[in-house]
């Protein structure tokens, strides 16, 4: 007799209502996820209240969460409605788009709106009635929606109570009892359904607590993880980047099923599951304020939507947090390589400082000796007496002498021996004498040492030894940047203000991004035993320093051009600063 009447016999003592919250409460401490939790919390109550169906309605999440459980043993958990907003209170309510006049009864209980002077209302808030088929005679004031008219609730159910229930402190969700029996509901039963609704609230935020403290482990774990892998001494960034693939899914709801990939610089490290087309969160990865790649985590299966997706919202932070530590880690690295290339090109440097001190001594040595057989040389050139023979020899002598005292010259200001100061000088003038050293290797290299001087420049005050230094510099930057040999052009002309250096190579070019970090000082891109990476930032320097600038052109595999530019009128001359 499916719609006779039937009496609601269940919870007839404190006794029996404490057994049920144990069950409850029992239930909410065995960790089970939030399908099997709410299967089984509904099977109790519904075996313990002996009705038709047990509805919860839960707003977890930012989402409205539906789960039903006949009388046939039938459960589903469903989202009701994905989009929630926030009343006056601070309570997320959600947006329910009413079909129904039962579902407006829902929705009032949710905000508050309902007056407990109805007899389908208690003080606490709860709506119950014992016949669907009688009309319900509802306040225009506290349900303007009916507008004070008679409602019919059409369903198949003759006696249905609705229990709001608190979870910290707020109205966050609806225990909906069903029978198909008529008075299946009395008062004394309703609140009876209170008492076990605020049990459930209290089971549910200890459930909450319990399962957000067992991720927490997990994330600091994973976090713990990665930091322990990074502190490993003398490993390699792809090995880190390895291990803390094989760490992320452990840090994850559901890590079973979790898989993960670390993109850095165009390479991607994944698990053997990951795929682009998975549902996935992602973080991405800057070191210098540089954009390098990202951090993502997916699952291979679809799992239930939560903030994020199928992602908790301490998910996203945990993501965020491990794409920062990932960038801790590149930035570690890169100083400590800096550091270790800084100390190898002080080495370098200190070794080139001492081969600068030696040359000098050896040249200064050499003036000595050369100056006698150049002077013994001269003599013998004034005995008219002497054969043909001698004198071609003697001239070639003074002229040997001659050469190896220009040598010796030029290699006293290379090793800064010389002192220095402001001078007038003429940029053709430093262009010849500072290739003097270079031709040759040009030569060795396959290189085609072009010079294109104006032949009419004006004289300009500048010191002699550094504009040399800025076009060996230049010219040894383009002799490396040309290893299967190629042009060298060395030009020189004048604007209205400035005269110009240009040196252009053949060579293999920059890189757009590398362009604006080549003036700084250690900065290279060439192995230790090629380059200081202090060449480029030294010419900076010495053309900062005399008021100048340098536009620099580069395209990859169509080489680069520098071109200096030196004001006509900058400084005065250290003769004239004396007077």
């Amino acid at each position: 007799m499916q719609n006779s009447e039937k009496k609601h016999h269940f919870i007839e003592s404190s006794a029996n209502l404490v057994s049920l919250a144990h069950k409850i409460l029992l239930c909410a401490s065995k960790g089970l996820d939030r399908k099997e939790f709410r299967s089984e919390v509904l099977k109790i109550l519904i075996r313990e209240c002996e009705c038709d169906s047990i509805e919860l309605r839960i707003l977890e999440y930012g989402k409205l969460w539906q789960s039903e459980q006949t009388i046939e043993d039938d459960f589903s958990l469903s989202i009701l409605k994905k989009e929630c907003r926030v009343d006056k209170f601070g309570n997320i309510i959600p947006s329910l788009d009413v079909e129904s006049d039962l579902e407006s009864i829902y929705e009032d209980i949710y905000y508050g709106n309902y007056n407990s002077a109805l007899p389908y209302y208690t003080k606490n808030g709860s709506f119950f009635t014992s016949d669907t088929e009688l009309p319900l005679e509802l306040s225009s004031e506290t349900c303007k929606w009916a507008g004070g008219r008679s409602i019919n609730i059409d369903c198949e159910y003759k006696s249905i109570a609705v229990i709001p229930f608190l979870i910290n402190g707020k109205t966050s969700g609806l225990i909906i009892s069903k029978s198909k029996h008529k008075n299946f509901f009395e008062s004394k039963n309703v609140n009876m359904y209170e008492e076990i609704a605020q049990i459930l609230g209290i089971a549910i935020e200890h459930r909450r607590a319990q399962i957000a403290l067992r991720e927490r482990i997990k994330e600091l774990t994973c976090l713990f993880g990665i930091a322990k892998v990074a502190a490993q001494p003398n490993i390699k960034l792809e090995s880190i980047l390895k291990d803390i693939i094989r760490l992320l899914p452990l840090g994850w709801l559901y890590p079973e099923v979790a898989e993960s990939s670390i993109m850095l610089d165009g390479i991607t490290f994944a698990t053997d599951g990951f795929s682009e087309n998975l549902p996935k969160i992602g973080s991405n990865i800057f070191t210098n304020d540089n954009f390098r790649g990202t951090v993502e985590v997916a699952y291979n299966i679809e799992m239930p939507e939560l903030d994020e997706g199928p992602f908790l919202r301490e998910e996203r932070n945990l993501i965020d947090a491990i794409a920062r530590e990932i960038s801790i880690i590149i930035e570690r690295m890169q100083v400590e390589e800096e550091k270790e290339n800084l100390q190898e090109q002080l080495r370098h440097s200190d070794r080139l400082a001492t081969i600068g001190q030696l040359a000098a001594g050896v040249a200064h040595e050499l003036n000595e000796p050369l100056g006698s057989i150049l002077g013994f040389a001269q003599l013998i050139k004034k005995d008219l007496n002497n054969p043909q023979q001698i004198m071609m020899d003697v001239n070639k002598i003074e002229s040997a002498s001659l050469h190896a005292r220009e040598v010796i010259k030029k290699l006293m200001i290379f090793s800064r021996q010389s002192p220095q100061k402001k001078s007038s000088i003429n940029l053709d003038r430093i262009v010849e004498e500072g290739l003097y050293f270079l031709e040759s290797r040009c030569a060795k290299a396959d290189i085609h040492l072009i010079k294109e001087l104006n032949g009419n420049l004006p004289d300009f005050v500048a010191d002699k030894s550094q504009l040399y230094q800025i076009l060996v510099n230049l010219v040894v930057n383009s002799i490396q940047a040309m290893p299967e040999g190629g042009t060298i052009n060395i030009k020189t002309t004048r604007d209205e203000t400035n005269v110009i250096l240009s040196v252009k190579d053949s060579g293999l070019g920059i890189e757009e991004d590398i362009l604006n970090k080549i003036f700084i000082p250690f900065f290279t891109t060439k192995d230790i035993d090629e380059g200081t990476g202090l060449g480029l930032a030294v010419v900076h320097g010495i053309v900062t320093s005399h008021g100048g600038f340098i536009n620099v052109e580069s395209k990859p595999g169509k080489g680069t051009v520098f071109n200096i530019n030196l004001p006509i009128s900058y400084g005065e001359k250290d003769e004239q600063i004396k007077k």
